[in-house]
This record gives C-alpha cells, structure tokens and sequence, in this order.
C-alpha cells in the first residue's frame, strides 16, 4: 500500500467544490488562519492547497484539533504548512531529528548492560510508512528505531520484514516469535459491542502503544453515484465498500456500517478498490485521504469521482504487542517513553515531514 501528499488539480474537484463550505476563504499555505462559521479542515486545505487532502493540517494541528476535526470550533487558529511540510518558511526539515539524536548520542553510556533485542516485525509496500526501498524503512519503522533510542531508553532492537499482516496477529506475535508489529489501527474499545471479530481480537488479545499517526479515512464515490450526496452515514446503507484486505472496518463497524446494512469488498490493495469503484463494481471506496488522492491521480481519474467533504472517520496506528508476551508491560512502557519525548521535544512533526517530502519528491 503507498501514498503521497498530491496537489490536485482544481477542474478536477470543481464539481465537489460546490458541495464544501464556503466560509474559508483563500488561504497560502507557510500562514495560520482563524477558524469561522462553516468551515471544514477539507474546505480549508482546498483554499490553502487545491486539494481536499487536509491530513498535512491535521498533523500540524493534532493537540489543537484532537477530534472535532468535523467540528472545528470558531476561532481555532490553525498552522498551515508549506506544501513540503514545513511548519514556517524560514524553519528546517529535519533539524530537530538532527539536534535530538546528537543529544542521544551525547549521553549514551559507553557500556551497555545486557538485555534482549526487541524484536519488531513490519511488512513492506505500505510507502511511505514500511518499506525496505525507504530510507530507514519507512517513516513508521523509523519511529520505532527513534523511540528506542528516546526517553532514557538504551536497548538493542531488531526489525524485520514479514510480508503477510495477517500472520503478524495471528501466529508472529502471540508465539513471542517477534515482540511488536509496527503499525496497526486501533479499534474504538470502548464500543466493543459492534465491532467485527478482528476488531474484537484485537481489542482482547493484544496491547497498543499511544498513537504514532492520526489518519483521515475519506470517502470516494463515482461523481454521479446517488451516495456522493450523503451527509451523515446512514445514508451509506445498502453501499458496496471497498477497503484493502489488511484494513480495519471498525471505524465503520461502530457507525452501524457492517453486514447485512453494507456489503465490504476487500482485494489485496488500494489501488484495486479504486479500479473497482472506476468500473462501477462498488459504490464507494474509503481509505486514508492521501492514499486514495494518490490512487486517482495515478489513474487520471480525478475528475470521475467525487470525495465527500463531509464525512470522515478517524484512525490512530500504534505498535501492537501480544498480551501473552510476558515482557509485554516492559517493553509498551520504553516505546512509549520513547514516543511521548518525540512529541515533547516536537521531533514526532519533523519525521512525519520530513519523510513524506522526501517521498513526495521521489515521485515527481
């Protein structure tokens, strides 16, 4: 599965832009803006960007957004990145990457005492998360060599390349053949009563670490499919969705979206749904925004589907370890360590932006 961060081409939205709120006006990106009446993080990443894709503002905004990304409060100010993610025009990709592992580098001690590796397993072709191709595997893999390596740990780590997701659940970690599986989706827990079996395994059997990425899940119809109007999800009822084999459906699962109220479609990837949804053998393809922009774009499709501006369900990704791991508390607690002085010290945002501009780069 890959993604990049794609300007659209406006004629190719100019028929969904007359279903978005009006209320942002035109916004340059390297700017903040100030939240009003109507707006929509789609509606602002179109007048900032031309293209619905808001998950660069959602990154930048994370702690300020938290949830209420379908209902941005009036008066939020919002920091707008430049298109390759910086967070100001006279600021640096990557320079907080630098100075953090400098200051690591700095206080390591110079013998370590011995304990065993921590074994990660991940899969590749998901670009630009995992991937061997990537420099340092993938911006997901290299958040766990950097939380390894943050918040006072000192630990050996080893990762490897397991190519069937499925066999990362169901047999890699509950034998303790690997530690941790870098990355899976985290189902709504709290709601455990609508969710979908795998949703459910997930929630009993395994332990997650705090959220490494926020993603955006959209939802893509034909242009002219009766559901490109649908303002609330119940309207998605009878629909054929298409999500890859390997992604969850909980966030669905717990909008009363599950079988017999929809039918889910599942081929091995991404850009199998969005040919399906081209070919009219489903309704509706729903996957990350940046995935699915990609997708289209690469077919010069853009101007055959319709994203709903209004809609979205949200996703976090985590690292997963088995709860019959019997060094599983141990081992949650460094990577969350780990991860929490990422986001303190504002490194988290930097590897997040700097490996999408190099991936976005590499595709040009």
């Amino acid at each position: 599965m890959s993604f990049t961060i794609h300007r659209a081409r406006l004629a190719a939205f100019a028929g969904l832009a007359l279903l978005a709120p009006l209320a942002a006006a035109a916004q340059e990106a390297c700017t903040t803006y100030t939240v009003k009446e109507g707006d929509t993080l789609g509606a602002i990443a179109f007048a900032a960007y031309g293209s619905y894709n808001y998950q660069m503002i959602f990154n930048a905004n994370r702690d300020a957004v938290g949830r209420n990304f379908n209902n941005l409060p009036v008066g939020l100010q919002l920091i707008l990145p430049c298109e390759d993610g910086r967070l100001t025009a006279d600021s640096e990709l990557s320079a907080i990457i630098t100075a953090e592992t400098e200051r690591q580098e700095a206080n390591r001690p110079a013998e370590r005492a011995y304990a065993p590796a921590v074994k990660f397993v991940t899969s590749n072709d998901w670009k630009p998360f995992t991937d061997q191709s990537l420099p340092g595997g993938g911006i997901y893999v290299q958040m766990a060599s950097t939380a390894m390596q943050r918040g006072g740990n000192d630990r050996d780590y080893k990762i490897s390349y397991v190519d069937d997701w499925g066999s990362h659940i169901d047999t890699l970690l509950p034998t303790n053949a690997f530690d941790m599986s870098i990355a899976w989706s985290r189902p709504d827990c709290s709601r455990i009563d609508l969710l979908g079996e795998f949703a459910v395994k997930m929630c009993t059997e395994f332990d997650f670490s705090l959220p490494i990425y926020e993603v955006a899940y959209s939802y893509h119809t034909l242009v002219d499919s009766p559901y490109a109007s649908a303002r609330s999800f119940g309207d998605y009822a009878g629909a054929r969705i298409c999500r890859p084999e390997g992604w969850p459906t909980s966030d669905l699962e717990v909008e009363g979206l599950a079988a017999p109220a929809v039918t889910f479609v599942q081929p091995k990837s991404p850009m199998e749904c969005a040919q399906m949804l081209l070919a009219g053998e489903v309704d509706l393809y729903s996957i990350e925004i940046e995935t699915s922009t990609a997708n289209f774009e690469e077919l010069d499709a853009t101007d055959k589907v319709a994203l709903n501006p209004a809609l979205a369900t949200f996703n976090t990704h985590h690292f997963v370890i088995s709860k019959k791991n019997p060094r599983a508390g141990e081992y949650m607690e460094m990577v969350n360590r780990g991860i929490s002085e990422m986001r303190e010290t504002g490194e988290w945002y930097d590897l997040v932006a700097t490996g999408l501009s190099a991936w976005t780069k590499s595709q040009e």
